[in-house]
Parts: structure tokens; C-alpha cells; sequence
């Protein structure tokens, strides 16, 4: 969590599909929304320089006068410091042993609102940890991440943060004032039979200022937009994305589509926003939706996953896709052809993420057991999100710091890169071998939660933590050493199989067959699919051709 994210100047995040070169995406279910009554947030942190670590930060007590270091999570800056409070809470990742989970996406919005008195100390990250130390419920969170920019400024652009606890869900749009120090918000609570998301776009839009059990926002929200030129019209039709944020068509695609790729999931009428994901229609996507069918765990891991499949948008079907179909295009997102600017999609799962968690928070079980972090390294379309509960102490050494300049077949991070990479090649025929070890590894921690779960309420009941913390450790370490070692071997599979781009013959069980004399058996010579030779011809002509 507390590793360094890539740092653009402003002006980049602002520019067609070059946005998303810093970019995370944020998708969120109620928990009457959700298969089970957890409330579930998921988080990808994207980024070509993140290493993929689990985080961890030690409940404390602290004397008075005792004080916080603040330190710029992109770029290592330290911003200054701030009094501690007499006790700060255990944090695993982004949740912490409340039950509060906290998300972002970074959306930049109007460059002039960057703190130019370089005084601000609170950026987004700090954020994020400091509300985690301090907070018991999403409310307050909230409060705590407020009261931190007005008090000391705020470091960053324009954030919208998701904020859960066992209860409820909102989400927090949030900018600096440039030479005023603080910023604006506003806080919205998703109603719990919904489900919504961000992805680099500021989404609140009219709401009821007058509803203050489900909205909260700064005093100046409205009136700091009238003094800048952002807003003109009544109070009760003021929309904090437009008033601090342009929605250009290419933003739109890169940034909204995902979410609406998410909503079309449970919600099929939600197609309808496709125009406006496209830049066809100015009307807007709505911040949440109630959907047709309730979401499960592994659903919600399964978005994460998304390349657009069964939209207008897949991935896996035009040129960019190569003869294997895969769902990936290198950076940059936007080229030109004839004077002209396109550009590539940008889905959910994509190759830079560093790390990416499935949270569950909820409200039948004691907080040590009810707060779990189904966190994952690298890619979310390969990774295997493994359980790990908020009341841990200790964490995986596959999962600890690391560097991503220095490979290590030891880390979690490094073997779901070893897997993945092989895979950005020759996709569709090396990902059914994926999905079989990553759904087995999925499969059986998802399977075993119930009894195990039941075991630690028991312990949390009677009041034994020191036991349970002891177990959550050691199961901690045995999933992550589990995943780990099965990726090598994956990895190192996938390499031998699909060797010099031939395809060795295996039975339904995996393994490599060999003749009556235990020989191997010739392989197979995949070659490519029909459309990639019709489109060297057409690109050739009769360059290639055989003559009779």
C-alpha cells in the first residue's frame, strides 16, 4: 500500500488516452447488493513502476507529543509531520481491523486547484493510511480525511476515494483550491442494494444536498465553483464532477467504460450508456445502479478481470489482437495515423497493475474475522486472490517489500509476472493452463472460508487473540507460499509446453504424453488463425504466393 506510484506532471493525466498511464479502478457492491451481505470493494493499483506488496501497519499506542511522518507516496518526498493520536489501528493493505476498507482512482481535474503554496502536506496516498490508522466506521474516515486536507492542505489532484465499513459504502470526490489551502468534496453513500464504481473519472454528479444522512460535502463546495468561473447556475443543480472536471470523449471511453463494463454485468439495460461512454450522448452515467441479480465473491473477482468481453469494445477480436486474441496493447494508449488520433482500449485488467485487492466487510462476524482482503499481485486477469484477514500481524515473506527492478523467484509479485508475461504472447492458447491453477487456488480458499471462518469467531468470541492472531498468521503464510510455488511451477510449465512456439501434446490431467516406448509425442504446431494470413496477403499481395 505504501509503495510509490509513477508521477506524471498534471498536464499528462489531462491528455486523450495518455490519462490512464496513472490509473486505478475502484467497483463497489452494497451489502443487500452482494451474493452473501458483505459490503465488497475492489481496488486495482495501476502502475508501470509499483511493486506488488502486501502492507502492513501495527496497531500503537503513542505519547502525547509523539509525531506521524508524512511521506508523498509517488514520490518518496517527505511533506512534514503531524501529532499522533493516543492509539492508531492495525492496517493490512487497505483495510484495517474496523473493518474499513478505502480504494481510490486518481482523476486529476482542473489543473490550476494543484497547491501552489507549497505548503501542503496530505497527499492522496497519506490519505488513505492516515484515515485507516485512525478511523472505526466509514464515517469516520471520511471526517478524518477532511478535517486532515483542511487542517494541513492537500498534496495531490483530484482523487475520488472508495470508503466501506461492515454497514455501508461511499464514495469521495475530493480537489485541492491551488492557492487556498484545503480542498472541496463531496461524500456520497451508495445505497446498499446497489452497486457502483470509478476509474479515473470524478462520477458525482446532482445529488440531494439536503438528504445529510447520505450526503456530506465542504461548506465552500458550491461557492469556491461560483468564485472560479466553474458553476453559474442553482445550488440544487450543481454537479461536482462537471464543476471540477472536463468529460471529454476519450476520457469517457478510457476511464467510465470500465464501470459501465461493470454495471452491463448485472444490469443489461445499463447498455444503453454505452453512447455516452463512446462520446455519442452527453448523458451520463448514474453513480450507482441497483442490479438485476446479486453479486458474488467470486464475481466481483471476476470483473476485475474484465477485457469488455461481449461488448463493442472486446479486445481479443480486431488487429491489435494478434493471431492469439490477446486482450492487451502496449503503452502508449494513443497513436496517430494520417494526422489523426486513435487510440487503444483500456479495460479493467491490464498489465501494469502492481497489486489489487476484493475486500469484504461484514457485520455477522467479529471484526478480526468479518474484515478480509482478498489481495493479489500483478495482473488481476492472472493473479490468484488469496484471504487475508485484517487482524494479521505479520505478513508473507512472498508478499513483502521488494524492488521491481530485481527479480526474486521467491515473490508472489515476480511469479504472477513469470506466469502472465508468457501468456501476453501466446494468449489464447496458454490461459486455459492458467485458468485451471489459478480457479483450483481460488476455488479452494473461497471453499474453505466457512469452516475456517467459523473456527476464528469462535476464538474472537471467547476472546482468545492471541490464538487467532497466531493462526491468521500462519494460514497468511501457507496461502501465500501455496500460490507462490504453484505459479513457479506454472511458469516453468508454460515454458517447457509451449517451447519455440510448438505445443506439446498433454492428457486431461496436464501432464506430457509419450509413446508406447516413453518417447515424447511429436507437438502440435498451433500456427495462427485464418484472419492473420488473410491480413498478410492483404498487407503482401502475392509476395508470399506459391507459384504454380
Amino acid at each position: 500500500m505504501n509503495r510509490k506510484y509513477l508521477t506524471l506532471p498534471l498536464a499528462a493525466l489531462a491528455t486523450t488516452c495518455g490519462f490512464n498511464a496513472l490509473a486505478c479502478t475502484n467497483l463497489i457492491a452494497g451489502k443487500k447488493a452482494s451474493a452473501d451481505g458483505s459490503v465488497m470493494v475492489t481496488y486495482a493499483a495501476d502502475s508501470h513502476s509499483l511493486y506488488g506488496m502486501l502492507s502492513h501497519t501495527p496497531a500503537a499506542d503513542h505519547k502525547p507529543g509523539e509525531m506521524r511522518q508524512v511521506v508523498d507516496w509517488d514520490s518518496g518526498k517527505h511533506l512534514g509531520e503531524i501529532p499522533q493520536p493516543a492509539h492508531t489501528y492495525n492496517v493490512v493493505g487497505n483495510i484495517n481491523e474496523h473493518q474499513v476498507a478505502i480504494g481510490e482512482s486518481t482523476w486529476g481535474g482542473r489543473e490550476e486547484l494543484v497547491d501552489t503554496t507549497g505548503q501542503a502536506m496530505i497527499d492522496y496516498g497519506s490519505l488513505i493510511q492516515i484515515a485507516l490508522e485512525r478511523s472505526k466506521t466509514a464515517r469516520e474516515a471520511i471526517k478524518e480525511m477532511t478535517s486532515l486536507v483542511e487542517k494541513y492542505g492537500y498534496a495531490s489532484s483530484g482523487e475520488s476515494f472508495s470508503i466501506a465499513d461492515k454497514n455501508e459504502v461511499w464514495v469521495l470526490e475530493l480537489i485541492g483550491k491551488g492557492a487556498e489551502k484545503g480542498a472541496v468534496w463531496i461524500a456520497v453513500r451508495i445505497p446498499d442494494d446497489a452497486i457502483s464504481g470509478h476509474a479515473n473519472e470524478p462520477r458525482i454528479r446532482k445529488v440531494n444536498l439536503k438528504d445529510k444522512e447520505n450526503v456530506m460535502y465542504s461548506k465552500d463546495m458550491i461557492s469556491f465553483a461560483r468564485k472560479r468561473g466553474y458553476f453559474s447556475g442553482k445550488d440544487e443543480d450543481f454537479s461536482f464532477a462537471d464543476a471540477y472536471a472536463d468529460h471529454p470523449a476519450d476520457t469517457r471511453r478510457g476511464c467510465d467504460g470500465r464501470v459501465w463494463s461493470y454495471f452491463r454485468r448485472f444490469k443489461p439495460e445499463t447498455d444503453s450508456y454505452y453512447t455516452w461512454v463512446v462520446g455519442e450522448s452527453d448523458e451520463p452515467m448514474p453513480l450507482y445502479i441497483v442490479p438485476d441479480r446479486k453479486v458474488s465473491l467470486a464475481e466481483m473477482q471476476e470483473s476485475m478481470r474484465d477485457h469488455f468481453e461481449g461488448t463493442p469494445l472486446e479486445m481479443t477480436s480486431d488487429i491489435g489482437a494478434g493471431p492469439n486474441h490477446v486482450p492487451y496493447r502496449w503503452r502508449p494508449m494513443d497513436f496517430e495515423v494520417d494526422g489523426k488520433t486513435y487510440c487503444n482500449e483500456r479495460a479493467i485488467a491490464t498489465q501494469q497493475t502492481g497489486w489489487s485487492f476484493v475486500s469484504q466487510s461484514r457485520d455477522w462476524l467479529p471484526d478480526p474475522v468479518g474484515g478480509v482482503l482478498w489481495f493479489g499481485t500483478d495482473d488481476t486477469n492472472t493473479t490468484v486472490y488469496m484471504p487475508f484477514y485484517c487482524a494479521m500481524t505479520e505478513v508473507p515473506s512472498q508478499l513483502a517489500e521488494g524492488d521491481i527492478n530485481t527479480f526474486d523467484w521467491n515473490a508472489n509479485f515476480w511469479m504472477t509476472n513469470w506466469v502472465a508475461n508468457q501468456a501476453y504472447n501466446r494468449y489464447d492458447l496458454m490461459i486455459p493452463d492458467i485458468r485451471k491453477v489459478q480457479g483450483e487456488l481460488e476455488g479452494k480458499y473461497q471453499s474453505t472460508r466457512p469452516a475456517t471462518e467459523a473456527h476464528y469467531a469462535e476464538l474472537a468470541n471467547r476472546g482468545d487473540m492471541n490464538t487467532l492472531v497466531k493462526e491468521m498468521n500462519a494460514e497468511g503464510a501457507a496461502i501465500a507460499k501455496e500460490a507462490t510455488d504453484r505459479y513457479r511451477d506454472l511458469g516453468t510449465y508454460l515454458l517447457v509446453r509451449f517451447m519455440d512456439g510448438n505445443m506439446k501434446k498433454v492428457d486431461a490431467d496436464g501432464n506430457f504424453m509419450k509413446n508406447e516406448y516413453g518417447l515424447p509425442l511429436y507437438p502440435d504446431f498451433p500456427g495462427y488463425d485464418q484472419k492473420y494470413y488473410e491480413n498478410i496477403v492483404k498487407e503482401t499481395g502475392d509476395h508470399f504466393l506459391i507459384k504454380k
